[in-house]
């Protein structure tokens, strides 16, 4: 068989990071059914996510760059950020062997148009390392990326109804 058509081998770090388990197991809410109630996702799609959370860190080692991540990736970082010990031991110590920062925007124009860029840069990189299309379900388009993304609040369910609104196209009376 010709080698130059196999996949190269994967990386130790590769390695290491798939065989990361976030779901500890035997608990009652693990971090995908957690990740998925909290976000309103079905299971299947938070482990969907939790995967490519996962090719995010191989990313942010490997990329030779400084990445952005996708909105519902970021929000597995979030989330994963709470399990402090789980990120920082587990994951940050044993796993990728050193630390890994969350640091999100300053805001503004130039803190725009730089996440925007490292964003772009971070689906090229994620071609280039996995081989594959990033899934546009996770990884949406650059242009579509923050006009997808949710305008979160914490919401108190016990005490509110969450109505979602219609999607109505008025039209202008003739």
């Amino acid at each position: 068989m010709n080698s130059s058509t196999e996949p190269p081998e994967p990386s130790p770090l590769r390695q290491r990071v798939e065989a990361f388990r976030l779901d500890e197991p035997g608990v009652p809410l693990p971090f995908t059914s957690r990740l998925a109630r909290e976000q309103g996702w079905s299971h299947a799609f938070a482990a969907r996510v939790v995967r490519e959370y996962k090719r995010f860190l191989i990313l942010a080692m490997e990329a030779g760059h400084p990445v952005s991540p996708s909105d519902a990736v970021d929000q597995a970082w979030h989330l994963h950020l709470v399990y402090t010990r789980s990120y920082w031991h587990a994951l940050c110590r044993d796993v990728l062997g050193r630390e890994l920062h969350h640091e999100p925007t300053r805001g503004g124009g130039d803190e725009s148009a730089k996440f925007d860029d490292l964003y772009t840069r971070t689906l090229a990189s994620y071609r280039s390392l996995f081989q594959e299309e990033p899934p546009a379900a996770i990884w949406p388009a650059p242009r579509q990326r923050l006009a997808q993304a949710p305008k979160a609040r914490w919401v108190d369910e016990r005490r509110f109804w969450l109505v979602p609104k219609p999607n109505l196209i008025l039209k202008a009376k003739r």
